[in-house]
């Protein structure tokens, strides 16, 4: 009996041994969850006269990012369908011989869905901001009918969202693709209280950055900003970090205060956006028009970072090639700022998914 227990004993240590070998073996086998930042970028190419240029090819554009030549991973003009161009492994500067991968990858995790890389220019994602502080007792009825004209204008594929702001944010209708729903909320609007610009458009470009895809901020102002306690510095750095476009639609009131003028001008140029001072009604209903034809004319490119130390503020600099750089313009954002890279021990195999420099991944 004595020799029967030990012997159970015995097996049941070896046991215990054997599953505590197993689990640690489990627990020290690591796993590194890869987060691939895919840089976005959205470039308007105008000739001498301020024309759209069309047909470029991605051969005609030449990227660096803190003047490390970059290869152009998707591309796509105006409206068109996204080309994926070279899948994750040919970040090193080796593109695809054929146009798009094939379809045997389509699953692959370490090259991404294509659905994802398609969500980036399937459409525009637009924030309508509207300025309703009491600058804007005068002309805000033609206001309204400008802002009407521009959601009606846009293509169906596009999703819009309608904010207003005076002191405090309200946002009257979150993104979606119902215009009724937008145009109800821009009628029920109304004038009164100080305007705090900064504040809310940092609030905008927050929310704005929660969603892939062209992100862009049409503001229309009135005035300059009388009680925001954010600097604008750090509203255009977010918004150029995460991607989105600023679009800035001012009366002739704003540019009568030169701070205010020098601010809008310079947060829009950063963004890849536009600044526009209206001293008419009809000056307000070309400025719109303007901005949808600059949307429906942006080259969407974007790349996967080559090997950077930087992890701070990171310059893009984007051209052509020498035989067009002499003939045509460039407007694109000059930089962003990359989130610190995740990695973590976790069990099953190693991951990567495509995720637009600067943003939070969508959940």
């Amino acid at each position: 009996m004595a020799r029967r227990c030990c012997l159970l004993l015995w097996l049941l240590l070896g046991a215990c041994s054997v599953s505590g070998n197993w689990s640690a073996a489990q627990e020290t086998e690591p796993h590194i969850r890869v987060i691939v930042n895919l840089v976005q970028l959205n470039v308007a190419v105008t000739d001498n006269k301020g024309n759209y240029v069309t047909g470029l090819t991605p051969h005609d554009f030449v990227i660096s990012e803190d003047g490390i030549p970059q290869t152009v991973a998707t591309f796509a003009e105006g409206n068109e369908p996204t080309r994926r161009l070279i899948d994750n492994a040919g970040a090193e500067g080796k593109p695809d011989s054929a146009p798009a991968i094939p379809a045997s990858h389509s699953n692959d995790p370490a090259l991404g869905s294509p659905e994802t890389l398609g969500s980036l220019v399937a459409g525009a994602n637009v924030f309508v901001l509207f300025d309703t502080s009491n600058y804007m007792y005068r002309g805000f009825v033609f206001a309204q009918d400008a802002i009407s004209d521009f959601v009606r204008s846009l293509e169906r594929a596009d999703q819009l969202a309608f904010y207003s702001y005076s002191r405090n944010l309200s946002r009257a209708a979150t993104l979606t693709t119902d215009r009724g729903k937008v145009l109800r909320a821009v009628r029920t609007t109304v004038a009164g209280d100080d305007a705090a610009l900064y504040n809310c458009l940092l609030l905008t470009v927050r929310d704005a950055a929660q969603y892939t895809g062209r992100k862009v901020i049409v503001v229309f102002s009135n005035g300059p900003d009388n009680s925001s306690v954010v600097p604008p510095e750090d509203v255009a750095e977010l918004a150029q970090s995460t991607g989105i476009a600023i679009y800035m639609i001012s009366t002739q009131q704003a540019k009568l205060e030169p701070i205010s003028t020098t601010v809008f001008e310079r947060m829009t140029a950063a963004t890849g956006g536009k600044a526009y001072f209206a001293k008419t009604w009809r000056d307000e209903r070309r400025a719109f028009a303007s901005i949808r034809d600059d949307l429906a004319h942006l080259y969407s490119l974007s790349y996967y970072p080559q090997p950077n130390p930087n992890m701070g503020w990171r310059t893009i600099t984007v051209k052509l090639t020498p035989e067009r750089a002499k003939k045509f313009h460039l407007r694109t954002r000059s930089g962003y700022r990359p989130l610190p890279s995740h990695a973590s021990k976790e069990p099953l195999a190693m991951e990567a998914s495509p995720v637009p420099a600067g943003e939070m991944p969508t959940r």
